[in-house]
């Protein structure tokens, strides 16, 4: 999110901006696949089918990045067709998902600590 600002402030270039957020997308799919599987693999369904979606979303938009583009974040393409207000969007989005998970976590936590 800060980055995506940063760019859209003017206070970095499209290139470094898309180089440093393209560094982390493939670190995100394969960890959030991960997460995904545990979770299928430990049968806590509610949590799986809560992160089936969004590791769905991350596995198809890592594929369906076309050839000629850099990643992901395409510094040609970034500033056309509000691409960076829906990176910005989608970034708020995975901020609240992270967040509600991690509490989600914590409180499961907690819970298994409780009753053991």
């Amino acid at each position: 999110i800060i980055t995506l600002s940063d760019l859209e402030c003017d206070y970095i270039n499209a290139r470094s901006c898309c180089s440093k957020l393209n560094k982390w997308v493939v670190p995100e799919v394969i960890g959030h696949a991960v997460v995904t599987v545990l979770m299928f693999i430990s049968l806590h369904w509610f949590i799986f089918l809560l992160n089936l979606p969004v590791a769905t979303w991350n596995i198809y938009r890592y594929i369906m990045v076309p050839s000629g583009n850099m990643g992901v974040f395409d510094p040609t393409e970034i500033h056309n067709r509000g691409q960076l207000k829906s990176h910005m969007k989608e970034a708020m989005i995975k901020l609240g998902f992270h967040l509600l998970c991690f509490f989600m976590y914590l409180y499961s936590m907690i819970l298994a600590l409780i009753n053991d």
